[in-house]
């Protein structure tokens, strides 16, 4: 029988290196992506409009949270400059674009419309100025995302003094009759290995480096979108 001594002996080098490698470069990402599917057999699409993304911030700086205003959720908040939203949202069309069987109609196009609706129906709800954007461009559905945080790494891939980190929401709405049937949640910070011992895959995943904000994006998008209508 090995005695614990002996067993301790054994792996203990292995407990050693795996802490120096941490120490020295391992990154992982707080878990942060939530998808929701309504599936009631009429989740199907050809054309989709996209708004264009927007951002939401504090009007407040000392509070550090703001919620969704087509939903209600609440997320951690940062001001972040313009160009956060139209990042996101430009990976977001390019991701759908490579699905040929979806007719996207374009935010270029979208935007004029919304802006047009939403100036005529001053007091109606945000679904029902969708409803009618989406009917005009005789769309099946619409897309509409919002971005919470955008906050980019200080330092760099093998040494950030602060970590990137994004929150994003996104929105499909069935136009004929303003049903939420898909929403898509990203939501990280990136963390040390030490911090987040147990998220070792995602350690891997970004090459034990610090990641920039555009790349977490991009992950983000790349994880809720396996959820997205017709992509299961």
């Amino acid at each position: 029988m090995i005695s614990g001594f002996k067993i301790i002996k054994k792996i203990a080098p292995l407990f050693l290196s795996f802490f120096i490698l941490s120490i020295a470069c391992g990154c992982s990402y707080v878990d942060g992506v939530t998808t929701m599917l309504k599936d009631d057999g009429r989740v199907v699409f050809t054309r989709i409009a996209v708004v264009p993304f927007q951002s939401v911030s504090m009007d407040d700086a000392a509070v550090k949270a703001v919620s969704c205003p087509l939903c209600g959720l609440v997320f951690s908040a940062e001001r972040f400059p313009g160009g956060a939203e139209k990042m996101v949202e430009n990976v977001f069309v390019e991701r759908l674009r490579t699905h040929r069987q979806f007719i996207v109609i374009p935010p270029e196009r979208v935007g004029g419309i919304y802006e047009r609706v939403a100036a005529e129906s001053l007091k109606a709800d945000m679904l029902d100025i969708l409803k009618k954007v989406g009917s005009e461009l005789e769309a099946d559905g619409i897309v509409f995302g919002y971005v919470y945080r955008y906050r980019e790494r200080k330092g760099y891939a093998y040494s950030a003094e602060k970590p990137a980190s994004v929150a994003f929401e996104i929105h499909l709405i069935r136009v004929n009759d303003g049903a939420l049937v898909w929403r898509g949640i990203f939501d990280k910070t990136q963390s040390s290995l030490m911090e987040n011992i147990l998220q070792i895959s995602s350690f891997y995943r970004g090459r034990g480096q610090w990641v920039t904000a555009e790349e977490l994006i991009t992950e983000g998008l790349d994880e809720v979108m396996k959820k997205f209508p017709g992509l299961q």
